[in-house]
Protein backbone atom coordinates (compact mmCIF):
# COMPACT_ATOMS: atom_id res chain seq x y z
CA UNK A 1 0.00 0.00 0.00
CA UNK A 2 2.84 2.39 0.86
CA UNK A 3 4.48 1.60 -2.49
CA UNK A 4 1.34 2.74 -4.36
CA UNK A 5 1.38 6.13 -2.62
CA UNK A 6 5.09 6.50 -3.30
CA UNK A 7 4.68 5.75 -7.01
CA UNK A 8 1.63 8.03 -7.27
CA UNK A 9 3.50 10.94 -5.70
CA UNK A 10 6.57 10.24 -7.84
CA UNK A 11 4.41 10.21 -10.98
CA UNK A 12 2.68 13.48 -9.98
CA UNK A 13 6.04 15.22 -9.37
CA UNK A 14 7.35 13.95 -12.70
CA UNK A 15 4.27 15.22 -14.58
CA UNK A 16 4.42 18.65 -12.92
CA UNK A 17 8.13 19.04 -13.74
CA UNK A 18 7.54 17.88 -17.31
CA UNK A 19 4.73 20.42 -17.79
CA UNK A 20 6.82 23.23 -16.30
CA UNK A 21 9.81 22.49 -18.57
CA UNK A 22 7.57 22.30 -21.63
CA UNK A 23 6.16 25.75 -20.87
CA UNK A 24 9.64 27.24 -20.42
CA UNK A 25 10.74 26.08 -23.87
CA UNK A 26 7.88 27.74 -25.76
CA UNK A 27 9.12 30.46 -28.09
CA UNK A 28 7.89 33.95 -27.25
CA UNK A 29 5.27 35.16 -29.68
CA UNK A 30 4.58 38.86 -30.00
CA UNK A 31 1.34 40.05 -28.46
CA UNK A 32 -1.02 40.97 -31.30
CA UNK A 33 -2.96 43.40 -29.12
CA UNK A 34 0.14 45.39 -28.30
CA UNK A 35 0.20 48.81 -29.94
CA UNK A 36 3.16 50.68 -31.37
CA UNK A 37 2.52 54.10 -29.89
CA UNK A 38 2.52 57.34 -31.85
CA UNK A 39 5.42 59.49 -30.76
CA UNK A 40 4.36 62.79 -29.20
CA UNK A 41 0.63 62.10 -29.60
CA UNK A 42 -1.69 64.68 -28.10
CA UNK A 43 -5.38 65.30 -28.63
CA UNK A 44 -7.40 68.03 -27.02
CA UNK A 45 -9.75 69.20 -25.65
CA UNK A 46 -11.07 66.20 -23.82
CA UNK A 47 -13.93 66.46 -22.94
CA UNK A 48 -15.00 68.07 -26.21
CA UNK A 49 -17.57 70.86 -25.98
CA UNK A 50 -17.06 72.83 -29.22
CA UNK A 51 -17.41 69.97 -31.75
CA UNK A 52 -13.72 69.88 -32.72
CA UNK A 53 -10.82 67.74 -31.57
CA UNK A 54 -7.22 68.70 -32.33
CA UNK A 55 -4.81 65.80 -32.86
CA UNK A 56 -1.06 66.44 -33.00
CA UNK A 57 2.09 64.33 -33.01
CA UNK A 58 5.78 64.74 -33.79
CA UNK A 59 5.21 63.40 -37.31
CA UNK A 60 3.41 65.27 -40.06
CA UNK A 61 1.90 62.11 -41.61
CA UNK A 62 -1.84 61.92 -42.22
CA UNK A 63 -3.81 60.15 -39.53
CA UNK A 64 -6.59 57.60 -39.90
CA UNK A 65 -9.08 58.27 -37.11
CA UNK A 66 -11.85 55.88 -36.09
CA UNK A 67 -14.29 56.63 -33.29
CA UNK A 68 -16.29 53.84 -31.62
CA UNK A 69 -19.27 54.07 -29.29
CA UNK A 70 -19.31 52.10 -26.03
CA UNK A 71 -20.75 49.07 -27.82
CA UNK A 72 -17.83 48.97 -30.28
CA UNK A 73 -19.78 50.28 -33.27
CA UNK A 74 -17.90 52.62 -35.61
CA UNK A 75 -19.62 56.01 -35.46
CA UNK A 76 -17.04 58.13 -37.29
CA UNK A 77 -14.17 57.28 -39.60
CA UNK A 78 -11.94 59.86 -41.24
CA UNK A 79 -8.44 60.52 -42.53
CA UNK A 80 -7.03 63.89 -41.57
CA UNK A 81 -3.93 65.66 -42.83
CA UNK A 82 -4.41 68.71 -40.60
CA UNK A 83 -4.73 68.58 -36.84
CA UNK A 84 -8.48 69.35 -36.70
CA UNK A 85 -11.23 66.70 -36.57
CA UNK A 86 -14.91 67.68 -36.65
CA UNK A 87 -16.94 65.60 -34.18
CA UNK A 88 -20.03 67.83 -34.05
CA UNK A 89 -22.15 65.02 -35.55
CA UNK A 90 -21.62 62.86 -32.44
CA UNK A 91 -24.08 62.85 -29.55
CA UNK A 92 -22.81 63.60 -26.04
CA UNK A 93 -21.30 60.50 -24.47
CA UNK A 94 -18.18 58.41 -23.99
CA UNK A 95 -16.34 57.07 -27.03
CA UNK A 96 -13.08 55.32 -27.92
CA UNK A 97 -10.86 57.04 -30.46
CA UNK A 98 -8.33 55.01 -32.44
CA UNK A 99 -5.64 56.98 -34.24
CA UNK A 100 -3.37 55.32 -36.80
CA UNK A 101 -0.32 57.10 -38.18
CA UNK A 102 1.81 54.98 -40.49
CA UNK A 103 2.28 51.66 -38.68
CA UNK A 104 1.75 53.15 -35.22
CA UNK A 105 -1.61 53.21 -33.48
CA UNK A 106 -3.05 54.60 -30.27
CA UNK A 107 -6.44 54.14 -28.62
CA UNK A 108 -7.82 56.57 -26.06
CA UNK A 109 -11.08 57.48 -24.35
CA UNK A 110 -12.92 60.50 -25.77
CA UNK A 111 -15.71 62.35 -23.97
CA UNK A 112 -18.18 64.53 -25.87
CA UNK A 113 -20.29 67.00 -23.86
Amino acid sequence: MKKNYFYTILLAVFLVSLTASAQENKPQQPNKTQETTIEGLSFYPNPVSNGKVYITSKSSLSKEVTIFDILGKVVLQSTISTKELNVSSLSPGIYMIKIKEGEATATRKLIIK
